[in-house]
């Protein structure tokens, strides 16, 4: 063999043992998280080759040199565009950094060159959402359609549907996804809302409490848990939840009503005043409703002055409170000695309610009005026998 041949064969030999072994340096450090020096070790190598651009590219993108890592990519896409893999790492990574055009374009090829990749079709729809497309839940159902079980697009078209008020379709795609993935929170969050608002409250407490099972409470799940029960007239799970509630947030006054018309329900009336009376000092602006709800609180601890002081409120922020007005008058029936204070208040209640207001209510004042009549015809007739 000629000498210089056989030198020139050795020097090449040599160079690539000298890669070989920094290739092997720099995957054992980058494989225990010493990311720096395995950029380092990688800079050192004399040629760079594909190999190791992309092994100095995924460095440098996991130290978080994240403009240096995109060079990288950017030179070793330029040098064999037929990287497949090498394109979706470098296209995740332009997305991530709001190079939203350039990574659209790399998975739109992608897309072209293999339209039964379920990934691509998904990771093209995450781009387009981003960007405010329309076109990216046409690519999640594709997703769906070539892959069935694609958790992440299932979610996203069950998630649409949902918003949208298709509960059927919200229903049947999280129980798509949750055949091969049964404790899937996300597709479970969605079930159980897809029952909630079909008034399916049996089946949405069985998911609902499958969530919480799983370590997914929140202020969310117990809420609708607790109004679930609620609507099935089961009282004590219905406290305990909204109870669960609170422990995530305390200052919601929603919660606090909800606590406060429960307990009434169950004649707990000094638990159901506390939580009234909470929700009302965290309301930013009062709401008659809630004032009605104190007043029968007090009207049901038989507290008539008390009971008429949150009538008058809530009258005051609404005029046209039926329910307020008339249960004032039946407050100022049990507080007031004097029958023509009493027959005051059911008047007012007759002239603003009488034509339109509620039937049965209007009933029985006119009731309660005519005996309170009578009572002073009575007591007059008596007084003047005298």
């Amino acid at each position: 063999m000629n000498r210089f041949l056989f030198i020139f064969l050795l020097f090449i030999a040599t160079k690539a043992e000298a890669q070989t072994s920094a290739l092997s340096i720099a995957d054992s450090l980058y494989a225990v998280g010493n990311y720096s020096e395995a950029i380092k070790e990688l800079e050192n190598t004399a040629v760079r080759s594909e190999t190791v651009l992309l092994k100095l590219a995924q460095a440098q993108k996991a130290n978080g040199n994240i403009s240096a890592a995109l060079k990288n990519y950017k030179a070793l896409m330029e040098s064999n565009p037929e990287r497949t893999l090498t394109a979706v790492e470098y296209a995740k990574l332009l997305s991530s950094t709001g190079n939203l055009q350039e990574a659209d374009s790399i998975f739109t090829s992608l897309v072209k060159k293999h339209p039964m990749n379920a990934g691509f079709h998904y990771q093209l729809g995450l781009i387009r959402e981003k960007r405010k497309d329309s076109t990216a839940m046409n690519h999640y159902n594709i997703t769906i359609l070539l892959q069935k079980t694609h958790q992440q697009a299932l979610i996203k078209v069950a998630t649409r549907a949902l918003a949208g008020g298709k509960l059927l379709r919200a229903e049947r795609l999280s129980k798509q996804g949750l055949e091969t993935n049964p404790n899937g929170i996300a597709l479970l969050s969605i079930l159980a809302q897809s029952y909630y608002y079909q008034k399916e409250y049996e089946q949405a407490i069985e998911q609902f409490e499958k969530l919480i099972a799983l370590g997914a409470g929140s202020e969310f799940v117990h809420i609708k848990t607790g109004t679930a029960y609620f609507q099935l007239k089961n009282y004590e799970e219905a406290i305990a939840h909204f109870n669960s509630a609170l422990d995530y947030e305390d200052k919601n006054p929603e919660t606090h009503y909800s606590l406060g018309k429960l307990y009434a329900l169950q004649g707990e009336y000094k638990n159901s005043e506390g939580h009234l009376l909470q929700a009302l000092l965290l309301k930013d602006v009062l709401v008659d409703e809630e004032l009605t709800s104190i007043g029968l609180t007090y009207k049901l601890q038989e507290k008539p002055k008390k009971a008429l002081a949150y009538f008058n409120r809530a009258i005051e922020e609404n005029a046209d409170n039926e329910r307020a007005m008339y249960e004032r008058a039946i407050a100022a029936d049990s507080y007031y000695e004097d029958l023509q204070t009493r027959l005051k208040y059911y008047q007012e209640y007759l002239r603003r309610f009488e034509e339109y207001g509620n039937p049965d209510l209007v009933l029985l004042a006119k009731r309660r009005a005519r005996d309170i009549r009578e009572e002073i015809h009575m007591n007059s007739t008596a007084s003047g026998t005298k």
